[in-house]
């Protein structure tokens, strides 16, 4: 399970099991090809960059975006119509034997990703393990309901979660283990994910953390 599980930066993700599946691709330097679905968060820089897109796309890859973000997606002409599904909050749906369930991603007292956009983090449920990648998001109402076997959630702060808001909500929605990222390169230290696991072996001692990036 989580041996499958490859953060590149940022909340690049790569998931592996019946199907490939990449998250909010960046910095992709080798050129796999090897994607059957790519699921992009929201539209900023670090999270949708169509030059690492390119990189992992085959044939038959879909691309999966907020509906919110239809003309990014669209104009950036990485994959036809037909392989792009625009998800909206809550509406669930089935993509190459994967369930995927789109939560909103949205801050809280922070103007960076409104509540109103309808950008996404998602459930992926694959294998019979549930992923939860939270997008750019702070602990809200929508996201605390989340039920999932493995978390993979922000950090660093200032436009997401901080370390210490990030180990409530883990201990709030308890997932068996918890996988911290966006820290490192454009906010938060690289030391952000052994303070992390030390904030949670405090506020959910039966959650495991674990550290990819």
């Amino acid at each position: 399970m989580l041996d499958q599980i490859t953060v590149n930066t940022q909340s690049s993700i790569r998931i592996e099991g019946a199907a490939v599946l990449f998250f909010d691709p960046q910095e992709i330097v080798i050129s796999s090809h090897d994607a059957d679905i790519v699921l992009i968060t929201h539209p900023h820089g670090d999270h949708f960059d169509p030059k690492s897109v390119e990189k992992l796309l085959k044939p038959d890859t879909v691309l999966i975006c907020p509906e919110t973000m239809k003309k990014e997606a669209l104009n950036a002409g990485l994959v036809p119509e037909e392989r792009t599904v625009f998800a909206r909050p809550y509406e669930d749906f089935e993509c190459k034997n994967v369930h995927i369930h789109p939560v909103p991603a949205y801050n809280v007292g922070k103007p960076f990703h409104p509540k109103k956009n309808q950008w996404l983090g998602y459930v992926v449920t694959m294998d019979g393990t549930s992923y939860y990648v939270a997008g750019d998001t702070d602990p809200n109402e929508d996201n605390e309901k989340v039920k999932c076997s493995v978390a993979l959630i922000p950090i660093g702060g200032f436009y997401t979660m901080d370390l210490k808001q990030a180990a409530e909500f883990i201990a709030k929605i308890a997932p068996q283990y918890a996988v911290p990222t966006h820290y490192g390169s454009i906010v938060g230290s690289i030391d952000d994910g052994r303070k992390f696991r030390k904030l949670l072996q405090d506020a959910a001692p039966g959650v495991q953390t674990v550290i990819k990036l």
